[in-house]
């Protein structure tokens, strides 16, 4: 039963991709941004709502109280693709992710989002990759009014392991003065990292209260930020093994 319920995900995940961006792509440059990113964010929605009606994966949200009115640079834990949907479905601001450039070659998918004003980096180019995020968020912060969402971990990661956090978000904060949002979620142990089959269950997203950068150095604020994360995870998921550092 969980392989056929892949089966059928993949297929409408797949072909849904490739309708929506086929549009987007057409639509996209005519609209003013905001209606661009309105019609983009619809795949993510269906994407949430066909995992928890062909999958039978539903969440609950904790600490939405949390989430402040004005900018915002959100640091996420990353078990899943699950959270890159979840995010603009549900956030109420307009988003922009940090990734990898190599994203935008993915078709269809990687095309759309070049339409989104997203920053993409070289992560090969080491303190290069931060000015470039620096000098494109000023704008994203300020004069857009959108959440900058990291994942400091760096990549998917499987329940229980344990990756160093990088400080790009914390940096950003730091010379900025935007808040940091910690985000816990177990997403992981439904659909995990490069896995096929995904599990029925509820996904927990919890949100933290939000960290300032007055008087912290990046590195400070970041271990603040992984503290809290990992309570959370521990509290989120008890049963779950822990590993060592990667």
């Amino acid at each position: 039963m969980l392989a056929a319920r892949a089966v059928v995900f993949l297929l409408f995940q797949g072909g849904s991709l490739a309708f929506w961006a086929t549009l987007f792509l057409i639509l996209g440059p005519l609209l003013p941004f905001e209606s661009r990113y309105r019609l983009a964010i619809q795949w993510p929605k269906m994407m949430v709502w066909a995992s928890r009606a062909l999958l039978g994966i539903e969440h609950r949200v904790l600490g939405a109280e949390h989430l402040p009115k004005g900018p915002a640079i959100l640091l996420s834990k990353h078990e899943s693709a699950w959270e890159t949907l979840f995010y603009p479905a549900f956030l109420p601001k307009t988003l922009c992710f940090v990734f990898k450039r190599e994203l935008l070659w993915v078709p269809f998918f990687g095309w759309g989002i070049s339409l989104l004003r997203m920053i993409a980096i070289n992560r090969g180019r080491g303190s290069e990759a931060f000015d470039q995020i620096l000098s494109q968020s000023k704008r994203v912060l300020f004069d857009e009014q959108r959440w900058i969402v990291f994942f400091p971990e760096g990549t998917r990661v499987l329940p229980g392991d344990y990756r160093r956090y990088k400080t790009g978000g914390t940096r950003l904060a730091v010379a900025t003065g935007v808040p940091v949002i910690p985000v816990a979620m177990n997403s992981g142990d439904l659909w995990p990292r490069k896995s096929f089959l995904k599990r029925r269950g509820t996904i927990t997203v919890s949100f933290g209260p939000p960290l300032l950068p007055e008087s912290e150095d990046a590195t400070t604020l970041m271990a603040k930020v992984e503290s809290w994360i990992n309570q959370e995870m521990q509290r989120l998921s008890p049963d779950r093994p822990r590993r060592a550092p990667a």
